[in-house]
């Protein structure tokens, strides 16, 4: 049996300790994440810099012992690749040129040639394979195609993904032409990341829970299903993680209609109900409040340990119920980490 631990838990065992890591776990919050993104110039650049990349992927390995490192990369790196236009606009986040219509999904550039553009992706990858402590586990990861065509629609992160809902409802033809390409694209990129040595790969869906009803299973349970099919076909031993943020009760079942290996949680809601209706079919990820990571005290030793008490009964990885803030206190992580292990 593998001794890696979050392989054994993406296996289906449950185990003393869960294993343990955070989403965004390379980030602002951390100063040598922030010197090593100074030196790279700007996000993007960092991005595509495999040498600084795998740097800033390391450094929470080093400073906490985390069970797994996830590849540092952007979920809007593959619409770039698909020939949008991406910038960042200083605090402000991300924008891409937008698409509107049938005419702008065909405009996109063959699914095929995105690997040009995505190769420094995969070179971080490789670098990773080979510089991570060999008891770490190296996780890849895509957006998922609803959350990724809310971007490419309109433009920018947007409150209610509004303008993908009217497209959606307005001209759904368009609408699934583009979740289509975005299914294909997102099978070629996770499997070059399991190629190039992705021991595990993460379905981001952050806005999943804006899809209300068959909305919900055309768009958020259908898309990972093709994912999910495609990728095991051709890396029938690989784990994948599914993430349908904010879902609720769409949780319910998710394991079993998508066939992912594990479901992980958002913090909205609660690790009993969770065990009792998500954490039955299989693997569960979360779900501590990020806020946690900024208040720290004796609320984030209690809600650690609540996590941890609730899910025991079953196979479990550790993580927060979305990523870390920038104003999350490092000292905070270490305690929470602590409290994991049983401190």
């Amino acid at each position: 049996m593998t001794q890696k631990t979050i392989l054994r838990a993406l296996k289906g065992e449950t185990q003393p300790v869960p294993p343990i890591w955070m989403m965004r776990q390379a980030g602002r919050y951390l100063p040598e994440y922030r010197a090593t993104r100074a030196k790279a110039g700007d996000f993007l650049s960092l991005c595509y810099n495999s040498e600084l990349a795998a740097e800033v992927t390391l450094q929470p390995i080093r400073r906490y012992g985390f069970d797994a490192a996830i590849l540092f990369a952007d979920i809007l790196l593959l619409p770039q690749a698909l020939g949008a236009d991406l910038w960042f606009e200083t605090g402000e986040g991300p924008r891409l040129s937008t698409i509107g219509d049938k005419a702008g999904v065909s405009a996109l550039r063959p699914v095929g040639d995105i690997h040009e553009t995505l190769a420094p992706v995969y070179e971080t990858v490789r670098i990773l394979s080979q510089a991570l402590p060999r008891e770490t586990t190296l996780i890849g990861f895509a957006g998922a195609p609803w959350t990724v065509a809310t971007y490419m629609i309109a433009g920018r992160g947007t409150p209610d993904q509004g303008p993908a809902h009217l497209l959606k409802n307005t001209d759904r033809a368009a609408f699934q032409a583009l979740i289509d390409v975005l299914v294909l694209a997102t099978v070629e990129y996770l499997s070059a990341q399991i190629t190039a040595g992705a021991e595990v790969v993460k379905l981001f869906d952050s806005w999943a829970g804006s899809l209300k009803g068959q909305d919900f299973e055309d768009f958020a349970v259908a898309p990972a299903r093709a994912i999910i099919a495609a990728l095991k076909a051709r890396h029938p031993t690989t784990p994948i993680i599914a993430f349908p943020r904010q879902a609720g009760e769409g949780y319910i079942g998710f394991a079993k209609a998508t066939r992912a290996d594990c479901v992980a949680l958002d913090d909205g809601i609660s690790p009993v109900w969770a065990a009792n209706h998500v954490q039955v079919d299989g693997c569960v990820q979360g779900n501590l409040a990020p806020g946690h990571m900024v208040t720290g005290g004796e609320d984030l030793v209690r809600e650690t340990r609540r996590v941890v008490q609730a899910f025991s009964q079953g196979p479990h990885i550790f993580n927060l119920g979305h990523g870390i803030t920038p104003d999350a206190n490092p000292d905070n992580v270490a305690r929470m980490v602590e409290v994991v292990r049983g401190g």
